[in-house]
């Protein structure tokens, strides 16, 4: 017989080996559903679907099924629904039936046509980096117990750590590839810059505002015309090095 301390071990090593695994938030959340369903409900019928939405970037999907992706990005498309609900009061939704359940009306349309009687939808804790929640489906009816909530806290408390540093591993990878494309403007901007001066005999602010000038002229934004323009003296695009 497994223990819950194993069993808690067993999932946290799980969910360690996803973070080495994945290179992106969506193949993480995708992973984590899939592993999700042999912690809660029924053993081989239940789904589950994971929902991130990030301070100023888009609602991330993760799903264990095409039926769990197909519920969760129709709850993403209503702007309602349990998980959802669960994400932004941080409590843990169960939905015994969903053909007594007389929440969220046009989704419970939807999911009354899928064949799914039963939902559980629980909150993942991400010290401010986002709001997120795993949504759980099953086609039997009161398919959530009691034991089934207390392991769906559990997992969920393990799931929200692992998911906080995969979501601050991503967040830390965007803001590297936003400072190198921020570099490589500059670097084209800045030999645009030195082509103009070079051409009027001007002075480098001077060179900058007929360069910005144009730029707003031909609605163009500022890197491209400073590539077009390097490009029309026969130079190539400039290349900005990075220490490898």
């Amino acid at each position: 017989m497994v223990t819950s301390g194993e069993s808690s071990t067993s999932a946290a090593e799980m969910l360690y080996d996803l973070l080495v695994d994945n290179e992106d938030l969506a193949g993480f959340l995708g992973d984590l559903a899939s592993i999700s369903t042999d912690q809660v409900g029924p053993g081989g019928a239940t789904h589950c679907g994971v929902l991130l939405e990030r301070h100023r970037r888009n609602v991330v999907v993760g799903w264990s099924s095409p039926e769990a992706r197909q519920l969760d990005e129709t709850q993403a498309g209503f702007d309602a629904g349990p998980c959802l609900d669960a994400q932004r009061t941080s409590t843990l939704i169960r939905v015994p039936d969903v053909r007594y359940e007389a929440r969220w009306p046009a989704y419970m349309a939807v999911v009354r046509e899928s064949g799914i009687r039963s939902i559980l939808a629980v909150p993942l804790t991400l010290s401010g980096a986002g709001v997120a929640a795993m949504n759980f489906y099953t086609s039997d009816p009161a398919g959530f117990d009691d034991a089934d909530i207390e392991r769906a806290r559990q997992h969920a408390a393990l799931a929200s750590r692992a998911l906080s540093v995969a979501v601050r591993i991503a967040k830390e990878s965007e803001e590297a590839a936003d400072r190198r494309r921020a570099m490589e403007s500059r670097t084209a901007i800045d030999v645009a810059v030195g082509v103009i001066m070079a051409q009027n005999r001007c002075r480098q602010e001077e060179a900058f505002d007929i360069l910005q000038k144009a730029s707003n002229n031909r609605n163009l934004k500022l890197r491209t015309l400073a590539e077009e323009l390097v490009g029309s003296i026969g130079q190539q695009a400039p290349i900005t090095s990075f220490d490898s």
